[in-house]
């Protein structure tokens, strides 16, 4: 049996946040190893219509994917068909033309070849060198510059952008799981789609998560929201493609919040729900554990497009596992130390707190990211009722 909380606090804070146009709309859920014992929501599917947003309401998770990304490659590394310390190109030897960016010349791209091959590894760990260009101004100037697309509208292309530092030396937040994502598929013969519905989402009963929507459920999809210059939320549609050239493992999948807390719930378990092993238990321990071998988590992640993401400030005692953040402090009233959790750009969010025994997650489907007094607060203020209210 989970347990049973008197979830009304949690209640006023979700529908508060809508009713003062924070968010367009909120659902959040939250579970522990035997179930789910919250779940709420407030507002419209889309802003203007009838339809309101519940637990089984398709959002884009984006970068929540990487977990899922990630785990099929943990599960190939104990199959012994993936030796993360392996260069990337042995897998996916196109991955040797990538060039470190080092700088400008004027508007003249300085490029080099790195000091060294960059791992599978820390394509996981994020210390390959890549970037996305909405944390990264050098990235985001490149791609300007030269035209190169980013990885959102799915173009294949977007993957050949240059690192800008050398493998090893530095976190930096980037493409890096869409590139593990080639691994995987170069390993198993295979798409990426028919990968984690093979291993992850069919054997988690995860029937509602998938790259592309078939026809019944695009109409139970949320659009991307953003503010209109009179300050009101309007759907800007679907920002992504439905049928990329490829499917992107650090944010291409769409799930419902219902789906997603089955994947959070195996993890919570050690890898396994309903008698349904996905990784063993120490695999799980190492991806809840620092993986960055010393390297420092970045206490502040400047935005480089405040359109897309707000400056991301996390402040000191966080480092970063296999695909999650961790916390390595009790944070007070809410999650404790070496609970992991990531995002999805479009305010969507997830952790795992293994030593209260619960994880959680809220979703949004708005811009910019963060929205530090908007999406961002309203994810503080979950989380704090939800401690409150076990």
């Amino acid at each position: 049996m989970s347990r049973t909380i008197d979830g009304s606090g949690i209640d006023q804070v979700l529908a508060g946040a809508v009713e003062a146009g924070a968010v367009p709309h909120v659902v959040a859920i939250a579970a522990d190893a035997d179930g789910v014992f919250y779940e709420g929501g407030s507002g419209p599917r889309a802003v203007g219509e009838d339809d309101q947003v519940s637990g089984s309401t398709h959002f884009r998770i984006m970068s929540m994917t990487k977990m899922i990304a990630t785990t099929t490659a943990l599960q190939q590394v104990e199959r012994g068909e993936l030796d993360l310390d392996a260069p990337v190109e042995e897998y996916v030897p196109s991955f040797a033309g990538i060039q470190v960016l080092d700088g400008f010349d004027g508007d003249a791209p300085r490029l080099r070849e790195p000091a060294s091959k960059a791992t599978v590894k820390q394509l996981v760990t994020h210390t390959s060198g890549l970037s996305y260009w909405f944390w990264n101004a050098d990235i985001g100037r490149y791609e300007q510059l030269t035209g190169h697309p980013n990885v959102v509208p799915g173009d294949k292309r977007a993957l050949f952008a240059p690192t800008v530092a050398d493998p090893g030396t530095r976190f930096e937040y980037g493409i890096n799981t869409d590139w593990l994502g080639q691994v995987v598929e170069a390993v198993a013969g295979t798409t990426l789609d028919v990968v984690i519905k093979e291993n992850v989402t069919g054997p988690l009963g995860m029937d509602d998560t998938m790259f592309a929507l078939d026809d019944g459920r695009q109409g139970n999809k949320t659009p991307v929201h953003v503010r209109g210059e009179d300050g009101a939320w309007m759907s800007v549609g679907n920002f992504l493609p439905d049928h990329p050239e490829w499917w992107p493992g650090g944010h291409g999948l769409h799930s419902t919040p219902r789906d997603y807390i089955r994947f959070e719930r195996a993890l919570l378990r050690g890898g396994e729900l309903d008698g349904t092993r996905i990784l063993r238990q120490e695999t799980v321990d190492a991806a809840f554990s620092d993986q960055l071998g010393g390297l420092p988590l970045p206490e502040e992640i400047a935005s480089a497009d405040p359109a897309t993401t707000d400056t991301l400030h996390l402040g000191p005692g966080w480092t970063w596992g296999y695909g999650l953040l961790l916390n390595t402090e009790d944070v007070p009233g809410r999650r404790r130390a070496w609970s992991g959790a990531w995002a999805g750009l479009l305010n969507t969010h997830f952790w795992i707190d293994r030593t209260t025994g619960i994880c959680a997650s809220i979703y949004t489907n708005s811009l910019p990211f963060i929205s530090e007094h908007e999406a961002w607060k309203l994810y503080g203020d979950f989380e704090s009722a939800l401690y409150a209210a076990l």
